[in-house]
């Protein structure tokens, strides 16, 4: 008990001297408080919202601390990291359990050594890194060294021995520096910021191995930065530093003139100090050093050498730095109000999920179980059989959210499915997975390929009445230089089936329509029944309606005839009773087209499936999903065919797009043997 409130008074003095806001040090009092949600809703009170999503933000944080615990560190603390941050609703968190941490190293020695050093590991992956991404330095060497000295004690100690002086004598050295400094500025009238800190011996120790140099070669063991208004001011400290003391040449380095990859600016040399030690001096204008410090040229990214991430985290790690900020204006403002606007409202654009070890795999946004295969691996994708997600068995298009645990079912061999390159089938939804699904179907015999996609193309045209058609006009559209080419492209998943059925239908309806004549206007349809917009060339304010007879949708070849009472009749150019009327009076013929606004359209299905429990609820439930809405459906035993049925349903669509998503989709339903157009 006395060790949890020690830990929890440092914490709270840790958060102090970060200007914490009143919620946040409630929300860490309260978390020390065990049970304390449970027992205030036995009692009635209502725990505050904001301060319910601080605490849950830290039951979030507990979670991956517990995930790195529990699996030995990992092989992906960048993960967990990234994990935290979309996890946590109120970044806030994130100050706080810091904070907490700190307060837990430094009085980590009464723990036994294997707690000792699961903590240290735990702080080193993922706790110091936070703090250098926040600019909170004070935290970050502290947090770093606490870590050094349990996981590498002989290191530590090595490094420690080395120095000249300790680190409170390095510390009174930098401080002298510091003023002399400052006042031969001062002295030229320049408006300076000095400030300085001794290097802490964690970065000592990286630095040694990154360059392979004994420690008397370090020059940047003590370390000043001077900030002034402009560039000219910047060379003019520079002359100052070096008139003062010797500088060493091979170790000046102009990022202003030649600023780094990342957009870093400053000017960096190292001088011969008082008594012969070495000082390092950074000297960069004010708003270089908000810049750096606000993620444009974050310290962070060069520091770490770290290419992952992304805008969306810049962006996250950027508002939790200005939130800091703002608290230490505010704290020196007097102001002790909460700060207002701390919820980010920044949305994360990717997905962390859990292998059934722990380890955390990085998505976009979207994924489903089967990208989170090819992610783990590509053999792993390509056994794919199934997956469970948080110990529930889920279908290979489930869509993935930060935080679930996934379990790959796989089978002996390889073996995936072209079904999987089908964008409306929804298996995949990283462009890198479907690029591994092509390469594996890539390597099959042209044979195989030039079969599988004459299959997949009959299949769509089938339904689109579309079966006999012939490819070689649309060749050209899909850069093929053959029809051959084509259909290995369709079982590549290069080009989509229904791709090739649109652009069929497109170069019917150009063939069939003659050449434009004056302006098209636009008119409503609408005697009777939903119809898109259609424009008739050459004829003002007449009547358009959808035949009954064919039903075209919006998006499909259309071709009109004007009726001798109801206007202009639109129809399919293959509708049987057009043919019959066009056949007769072919003056009466006109070009039409779909226009920009569009409607629903009322079209009818056949399926033709198995017999099974639940059939007809899956069906209706696909059609919720997808948006459209059922009008009829009736249902009927095929003769000769027992346990078959055929199922006749009248839905309404949004255009000729989404009734071949519809078709796809219903197909794929088990026991569905097809699913076509009336």
């Amino acid at each position: 008990m006395r060790d949890r409130a020690e830990v929890l008074a440092d914490t709270l003095s840790n958060l102090a001297a970060l200007h914490a806001d009143a919620e946040v040090i409630a929300a860490a009092l309260l978390d020390a408080l065990i049970g304390l949600e449970a027992a205030a809703k036995e009692a009635g009170v209502a725990v505050p919202e904001r301060l319910h999503v601080l605490l849950e933000g830290q039951r979030a944080a507990s979670r991956v601390w517990a995930l790195h615990r529990d699996h030995g560190g990992g092989r992906n603390p960048e993960g967990m990291r990234r994990l935290l941050l979309a996890l946590v609703r109120d970044l806030r968190v994130v100050p706080l359990v810091l904070a907490r941490q700190l307060a837990r190293m430094r009085a980590v020695w009464r723990l036994p050594m294997e707690e000792q050093r699961a903590l240290a590991t735990m702080t080193r992956d993922i706790h110091a890194p936070l703090a250098n991404r926040l600019g909170i330095w004070q935290l970050k060497w502290e947090l770093e060294d606490l870590a050094f000295r349990v996981l590498q004690t002989e290191d530590y100690l090595r490094i420690a021995q080395s120095l000249d002086d300790n680190r409170v004598g390095r510390e009174r050295f930098i401080e002298q520096v510091k003023v002399r400094l400052r006042d031969v500025v001062a002295e030229q009238g320049i408006s300076a910021d000095v400030a300085g800190r001794p290097k802490h011996l964690y970065s000592i120790w990286k630095k040694m191995q990154r360059k392979q140099l004994p420690i008397d070669e370090l020059y940047d063991l003590r370390a000043l930065r001077v900030l002034v208004d402009d560039i000219p001011t910047c060379y003019a400290v520079l002359g100052l530093v070096h008139a003062q003391w010797v500088p060493i040449p091979s170790e000046f380095d102009d990022y202003i003139a030649r600023p780094k990859p990342n957009g870093y600016r400053s000017l960096h040399t190292a001088v011969i100090g008082p008594e012969g030690k070495t000082v390092e001096v950074q000297i960069r204008t004010r708003e270089m050093h908000a810049l750096s410090e606000l993620g444009v040229a974050a310290h962070w990214r060069y520091k770490e050498g770290s290419s992952a991430g992304g805008a969306t985290m810049d962006k996250r790690i950027a508002w939790m730095r200005k939130l800091l900020e703002q608290a230490a204006d505010a704290a020196r403002e007097g102001d002790t109000t909460p700060l207002q606007g701390v919820d980010s409202d920044l949305v994360e654009d990717r997905v962390y999920a859990l292998t059934p070890k722990g380890e955390v795999i990085d998505l976009p946004q979207g994924s489903t179980v089967l990208d989170f295969a090819y992610q783990v691996h590509t053999m792993v994708g390509h056994r794919c059989r199934g997956a469970k997600v948080d110990g529930r068995i889920v279908p290979l298009t489930y869509t993935l959210h930060t935080g679930q645990r996934v379990e790959i079912l796989t089978g002996k061999l390889p073996d995936p499915s072209r079904d999987w390159l089908v964008a409306s089938n929804g298996f995949l939804a990283s462009s890198r997975s479907r690029e591994k699904v092509r390469s594996w179907f890539n390597k099959l015999d042209r044979e195989r390929n030039l079969q599988a996609g004459r299959e997949l193309l009959d299949h769509d045209l089938r339904r689109m009445g579309l079966l006999h058609a012939d490819l070689t006009p649309v060749l050209a559209r899909f850069n093929a230089a053959n029809v051959d080419d084509l259909l290995v492209a369709v079982a590549l998943g290069d080009i989509g089936p229904g791709q090739i059925g649109r652009a069929l239908l497109e170069l019917e309806r150009t063939r069939d329509e003659p050449a434009p004549t004056p302006t098209p206007v636009l008119h409503e349809g609408g005697v009777g029944r939903a119809a898109g917009t259609v424009t008739v060339q050459g004829v003002d304010n007449l009547l358009a309606q959808v035949a009954r007879c064919c039903q075209p949708l919006p998006g499909e070849a259309i071709v009109g005839y004007l009726t001798r009472a109801r206007g202009v009749s639109v129809h399919r150019p293959d509708c049987a009773a057009f043919l019959r009327l066009a056949g007769k009076e072919p003056a009466r013929v006109l070009p039409v087209e779909w226009g920009a606004r569009q409607q629903g359209q009322v079209v009818a299905i056949r399926i033709d499936a198995i017999d099974r429990k639940a059939l007809l609820k899956d069906i209706t439930t696909l059609m919720a999903q997808l948006g459209v809405h059922v009008l009829g459906l009736n249902s009927e035993q095929m003769r000769g065919g027992y346990g078959r049925v055929r199922i006749a349903l009248r839905a309404r669509v949004a255009d000729f797009g989404q009734l071949g998503l519809l078709l796809a989709r219903l197909e794929s339903l088990p026991g569905v043997r097809s699913a076509r157009r009336e």
